[in-house]
């Protein structure tokens, strides 16, 4: 049973749903880059670089290419790059509308009304607290023990 297509460009979105493989790809639009060079540039460790370039090579769309101990990695083909680009448009443009309405709303911002100051709190003082229950039935006397 086929995939559907739908199902699988939301798989290939969510592979690129990582900030570490989004800037991997940045990185080799212009060419291949050594592993080093990708370390020093995104400056993560080693183990999750070399996690998140195994996923991108799992789905084909980087290739590593060893020349003696050096291991470079490029993209498997020009579309990605585009995409990139794409993404890069696309966000300019959405972050230009999020700007102009800001830029709107900062325009048509009423001041807030002003609040009516609240008067000071005096001190709390250490006399008891004075009831304000209404008084209760007298409490009778109790009359003192002679002493003799």
């Amino acid at each position: 049973m086929q995939v559907p297509l739908y199902q699988a460009k939301a798989e290939f979105f969510r592979m690129l749903g990582h900030p570490v493989r989004i800037r991997v790809l940045e990185l080799l639009q212009h060419g291949p880059v050594p592993v080093r060079d990708l370390l020093a540039d995104i400056d993560i460790e080693p183990s999750s670089l070399s996690q998140q370039l195994a996923v991108l090579r799992r789905s084909g769309i980087v290739v590593s290419v060893r020349e003696g101990s050096t291991v470079r990695y490029a993209l498997a083909g020009g579309d990605v790059a585009e995409l990139l680009r794409a993404a890069r448009r696309i966000l300019t443009e959405l972050l230009a509308g999020q700007s102009e309405l800001l830029a709107e709303l900062r325009q048509t911002d009423t001041p807030a009304p002003q609040v009516a100051s609240v008067p000071s709190v005096p001190p709390v003082s250490s006399a008891p607290p004075v009831s304000s229950a209404p008084p209760g039935p007298p409490v009778p006397s109790v009359p003192r023990s002679r002493q003799g």
